[in-house]
């Protein structure tokens, strides 16, 4: 009967119109993401102020040096690396709605604590225990958001999402270059950024009270009286946001919902081949998005370019961040996401490539622009991509295996960037990225699966 009745939920959410109802809980989830983004980005924007405590150092001899830049933003990722792996699965046990908030407060407060550090130790360490609660909240956002939202409009409901989040790129960048090189009440102005930061659990039990859980995750857990109670709030809403008309008919469930779950479906048919692309997808799209992203005001300065000079450029190149996701609302849900990410990848090769090469200030600005215009639209796309491969008794888990594989590359091209920055320049930084850029654009292109305003449940069988 849970299965039944989960395969009726699902027709129901599927058929409902994109209206302001759906709309308030993809804002309500991006707010959330903000305060991860922010969090995230940081890493790339107080580094040239860790540097410059006297605490770290941009390039270092030995490949793990607590001390070193490259070992600062590995700790990050690694951190992300357990959150997405080893926590991730909790949302498919306990539900979206509680791990989303606790694992704002959980990220929010080891910040905080990072902030009071006087030691490169200390600062690693709490940045990687704050990097688990933001691998957690990727995986839940990846999970959570397309529950919510009918295929016709997933595209543009991951778009809306990166792109209000990616509006505390910009404001990151804006704190590093007004404080990283200054002193504000005696402290280093890099704590200052992080402190700013910390904020996000603030908003955690707002968050909380005005989200609902996931019906398709009660209706597969069989909480069938608070999954009704649920989608009859949602259904009275978008009611209400059409005028009161009847909705669309609920198209009848041709079949009853699995509920028993295993990881190991992750490794059977038809999840196996989807699980082996989307693991090599996520071992190289971050090498390109984080490792620009993450080390962009130091490849600046390592162009000659001085702290202030580079992190005023970082700002304006930050500028774009939120503006990929803005624009491809406009083809979110009109051109096939695998395709998407094939342009976006050589774009983003190509530009990288420019960036390296560019001598004046505003070539670099303009194909760092570019760059994060490319790597943002990969990014957008590939979140609701993922997640709409696997059933819902398994997203979770599925999304945090996938994707921890994404932050082993991201923690390792951490340390890759900084030997090949120390050994190359920009340029070696550049061929790294690109090299990577090619073989994502050939594993999605020649065997990524097709998704397009299909039903998750379609896609799961």
């Amino acid at each position: 009967m849970t299965g039944k009745y989960a395969g009726e939920v699902a027709a129901r959410l599927d058929r409902l119109p994109f209206t302001r109802t759906i709309w308030r809980f993809v804002l309500l989830i991006s707010l959330g993401g903000f305060f991860e983004i922010y969090d995230l980005f940081m890493t790339a924007y107080i580094a040239p102020g860790l540097v410059k405590s006297g605490m770290f150092k941009a390039t270092t001899e030995s490949f793990f040096a607590t001390d070193g830049i490259g070992f600062f933003v590995f700790s990050f990722f690694a951190g992300m690396w357990v959150g997405c792996v080893v926590f991730g699965a909790l949302a498919d046990r306990l539900g979206r709605r509680s791990i989303f908030t606790i694992s704002l407060i959980w990220y929010s407060l080891a910040t905080l604590m990072m902030s009071l550090q006087t030691t490169a130790v200390g600062v690693d360490f709490w940045r990687f225990v704050a990097a688990i609660g933001v691998g957690l909240e990727q995986v839940i956002i990846d999970t959570y958001l397309p529950e919510l939202v009918p295929p016709q409009g997933r595209g543009r409901a991951f778009a809306f999402y990166q792109f209000f989040e990616f509006l505390a790129v910009p404001l990151v960048a804006l704190m590093g270059w007004l404080l990283i090189d200054k002193m504000p009440f005696g402290f280093d102005g890099w704590r200052g950024v992080a402190i700013l930061g910390s904020i996000g659990a603030l908003a955690a039990w707002f968050l909380r009270l005005a989200l609902p859980e996931s019906p398709r995750w009660l209706a597969m857990h069989g909480h069938v009286d608070k999954a009704e109670a649920i989608m009859v709030r949602i259904e009275a809403g978008v009611t209400k946001d059409i005028g009161g008309g009847p909705l669309p008919a609920v198209l009848p469930s041709t079949e009853e919902v699995q509920t028993k779950s295993s990881f190991w479906e992750l490794f059977k048919a038809p999840y196996g081949k989807r699980t082996l692309v989307l693991s090599i997808f996520n071992l190289t799209q971050t090498i390109s998005f984080y490792g620009f992203s993450s080390w962009v005001p130091t490849l600046l300065i390592s162009k000659g370019l001085l702290v202030t000079k580079s992190l005023q450029y970082a700002f304006i190149i930050a500028l774009a961040a939120p503006i990929g996701p803005l624009l491809g609302m406009l083809i979110a849900d009109k051109m096939e996401r695998k395709f998407q990410i094939v342009c976006a990848g050589i774009c983003s090769g190509t530009f990288i490539t420019l960036f390296a090469l560019g001598v004046g200030p505003g070539w670099v600005i303009f194909f760092g622009v570019l760059t994060t215009l490319s790597n943002n639209w990969i990014s957008f796309v590939f979140h609701g991509y993922q997640a709409e491969q696997y059933p819902t008794r398994i997203r979770a888990r599925a999304v945090g295996f996938v994707y921890s594989w994404s932050r082993i590359s991201a923690a390792m091209a951490g340390l890759l960037i900084g030997f090949f920055l120390k050994e190359g320049g920009t340029l070696g930084v550049a061929g790294f990225i690109a090299t990577a850029m090619l073989i994502m654009v050939g594993t999605i292109g020649l065997f990524g699966l097709r998704t397009l305003n299909r039903s998750l449940e379609q896609l799961s069988t």
